[in-house]
């Protein structure tokens, strides 16, 4: 603060006036020197008041200019052309990525809401792929109110409808998966809507399911990349699910389509297409997990021959498939092998400012994976601000950041103006001493 500022200002100031007095050779230079010290005191305090307000103006002043942009980008959402609305999307979707400003948003949900809902009925693919971003970045935002809820059930309809259509493309498809999913993660955990969702991503992904000769589906990469999707967002729902509700779900797979067995997720490893064959060993490891926190001996004799599938992935040396695909499955399944055969439990950390979260298990490497992939390389700032992912990730309360910067700011202005000052008093006691010389 500028008073702090100031008062600290003035006390390296005296002592440095006090050594002018010492190397002074009579009591009237002593006395001009105690004088100028204490101007420059007055000067340097009201320069970092001056500073400092300045500092507050210009922040100020740049909060005003990004509102007034946020406004007109949220404004351009309803205009006519496609492209525009496009745009505007697209403009949103990335600030409130890399901002969090939940009260602005608060303030204009039912407009971002309604634009949402409007992109995704009337636009075509890539209107309605923001859109399906925007909805959940909109819960991101919303977190620390009960408005993300209602907001999450008035896109719900729309997001199914698109998810589950087949005229649409699959990339706005995925997109709707991915919306599905985390707007459920982000806004509630009703246990009939989570039933639901989990019943329609699992519906979508079976395209990838063995044939019954036991031969692999014939899927494009495209379609391919839309199982991926609802599997990841499938696996993400399993995350918030209770161990024994997973356990109860498994065993009546045998009679209902509430969710794939065991047996249908190990196909999944024999598909031609990366992506599917890491996310369903993703969604394996988590099924293993949470089976494991129920019961101790959660299916070990069924876990034998899954172990064969995995050593296979994780050691597969198929020159037919890219390089760099064999390295990233190669990686990925060493470390589900490593859990289903040794329990070896994997953990991240993650360091963000002055913190670091810790991540021990495959349910919160899940959850935050999610999270990246939509907040992209904002997710330091919503870890560090955002009330909703502090709580998912228990980091509790935001830490201030604001503070210790100004300080350093601070005490860094301060030990420049002491430097100066001093080479300054140095400077004249030599300009002195040439003066006396020239006499």
């Amino acid at each position: 603060m500028p008073a702090k500022g100031g008062k600290r200002g003035k006390s390296g100031h005296r002592n440095h006036g006090k050594r002018a007095e010492v190397v002074s050779d009579d009591d009237s230079s002593n006395d001009a020197a105690s004088i100028i010290s204490g101007q420059s005191d007055n000067r340097s305090v009201l320069a970092e008041d001056v500073a400092n307000d300045n500092n507050e103006v210009e922040e100020l002043s740049q909060q005003e200019v990004f509102e007034e942009k946020l406004k007109e980008a949220i404004d351009g959402l309803s205009q006519k052309s496609a492209k525009g609305r496009t745009a505007c999307f697209v403009g949103i979707e990335r600030i409130f990525a890399l901002k969090y400003v939940p009260d602005f948003v608060e303030d204009r949900k039912m407009t971002i809401t309604d634009s949402v809902e409007r992109g995704l009925k009337k636009g075509r693919n890539e209107e309605r792929c923001t859109a399906a971003r925007l909805s959940t970045l909109l819960c991101v935002q919303l977190g620390g109110f009960e408005s993300a809820e209602v907001v999450c059930q008035d896109l719900k309809a729309t997001l199914t409808f698109i998810a589950n259509d087949n005229s649409a493309s699959t990339h706005a498809r995925a997109e709707c998966c991915w919306a599905l999913s985390m707007n459920h993660f982000l806004s509630g955990n009703d246990a009939a809507d989570t039933i639901s969702n989990v019943h329609l991503l699992s519906n979508i992904f079976a395209g990838s399911y063995l044939k019954g000769n036991g031969a692999a589906a014939l899927v494009s990469p495209e379609i391919g990349a839309l199982h991926a999707a609802a599997l990841s967002a499938w696996t993400l729902l399993l995350t918030i699910m209770a161990p024994s509700d997973i356990y109860k779900l498994l065993a009546s797979s045998k009679t209902n389509n509430f969710m794939p067995s065991l047996e249908r997720l190990r196909q999944l490893l024999e598909s031609p297409h990366l992506e599917v064959r890491m996310s369903a060993g993703e969604a394996l490891a988590v099924i293993f997990e949470l089976g494991r926190e129920h019961s101790d001996d959660y299916e070990q004799d069924w876990a034998l021959d899954l172990i064969e599938n995995l050593k296979e992935l994780a050691t597969d040396s198929n020159k037919f498939r890219a390089k760099k695909d064999r390295k990233q499955q190669r990686a990925s399944f060493r470390d589900i092998l490593r859990y289903i055969e040794e329990d070896v439990v994997p953990e991240m950390q993650i360091r963000f400012g002055k913190e670091t979260l810790y991540l021990v298990g495959w349910c919160p490497r899940i959850q935050y994976n999610a999270c990246c992939r939509l907040l992209g390389p904002g997710i330091n700032i919503h870890l560090a601000e955002n009330i909703l992912l502090r709580e998912i990730f228990h980091l509790g309360e935001a830490i201030p950041a604001t503070a210790t910067q100004k300080t350093s700011k601070l005490q860094k202005t301060l030990m420049n103006a002491a430097a100066f000052k001093a080479r300054t008093i140095l400077r004249n006691k030599t300009r002195d001493k040439r003066s006396v010389l020239a006499q």
